[in-house]
Order: C-alpha cells, then sequence, then structure tokens
C-alpha cells in the first residue's frame, strides 16, 4: 500500500513539475532583444583570448584588463538600459540596489585581494585575483540584462 501511495505521489508531483515549469520560461518578453546572449558572445571573446590564445602570464593579464573595461562598460550600459525602462520609484529602488552592489563588489574585491596572494596561492595568485574579479562583475552584468529582459522597450534603447 505505502508503494501504491508514493508512485502515485511521484506521479503527481511529476506531472507538477511539467505543469509548472513552461510558467518559470513565461516571464521574460519574447519580443526583447536577447541582451543576455549578445552580451555572452561578447564575453566569449575574453574567454577565448584568456584561455586560448594568450601566451604567457603577462599577456593573460592584460587581456583580463581588457575584459574588466568590457565588463564595466557593459554594466554600466546595462544599468542605463534597465534604467530607462523604469518609472521614478523604481528607478530610486534600482539605484539603491546598484550602490548597495558596489559595495558588495568592493568588499568582494577586498577579499579578493587579501585572500590570493602571492604568499597564499604562488605565482598563480595574479590570475585567480583577475578571475574572480571578473566573475563578481559579470554575474551582476547578466543579473541587470535578465531584468531587461521584461521589458518591451528595451529594443528602443539599443
Amino acid at each position: 500500500m505505502r508503494l501504491k501511495k508514493a508512485v502515485m505521489f511521484g506521479t503527481i508531483a511529476t506531472a507538477l513539475v511539467f505543469a509548472v515549469a513552461p510558467i518559470c520560461h513565461a516571464i521574460d518578453n519574447p519580443d526583447a532583444p536577447d541582451w543576455v546572449a549578445d552580451f555572452e558572445a561578447r564575453s566569449a571573446q575574453f574567454d577565448h583570448i584568456i584561455y586560448q590564445q594568450a601566451q604567457n602570464q603577462i599577456e593573460i593579464n592584460q587581456a583580463y584588463a581588457r575584459y574588466s573595461e568590457f565588463l564595466d562598460q557593459s554594466l554600466n550600459q546595462a544599468y542605463t538600459r534597465l534604467s530607462e525602462q523604469l518609472d521614478q520609484d523604481n528607478k530610486q529602488a534600482l539605484k539603491h540596489s546598484q550602490r548597495l552592489w558596489l559595495q558588495f563588489r568592493d568588499a568582494e574585491f577586498d577579499f579578493i585581494n587579501h585572500n590570493w596572494t602571492p604568499a597564499n596561492f604562488g605565482s598563480s595568485s595574479a590570475l585567480s585575483r583577475n578571475a574572480y574579479r571578473v566573475k563578481v562583475v559579470k554575474s551582476r552584468v547578466l543579473e541587470l540584462l535578465h531584468y531587461l529582459k521584461n521589458y518591451p522597450d528595451s529594443e528602443s534603447a539599443r
């Protein structure tokens, strides 16, 4: 009897997952430009240089510096595009959120810089610091771009 109930519960749970799954994908606006895919494609170029083309630590560090510049520009563009879609109250909420995120970023960078040192991680410490800093900023850019996907007018911001 217990086995029969467990199988029935499993069947119901599976049916619910398949019934709810399409709802999760319906949140984004299908008519909005795919800012995320565009960003990911441009970002992948830097990953390719860092992991495939750079021949030594100096070239890798230079590539990370260019990647960081790209991410800063992308962050500013994503923030501006999203802000343009919001009413005044939500624009203020985004501004507050971004200020707090900048504090978080600075705290993360401080931790990264103090933890990944040559004393702790040897000659690869600079590469690790760069990789972790890039990851922090890239994830915020992606977060803002995912928010932007919800607005049909975001195409005009291109």
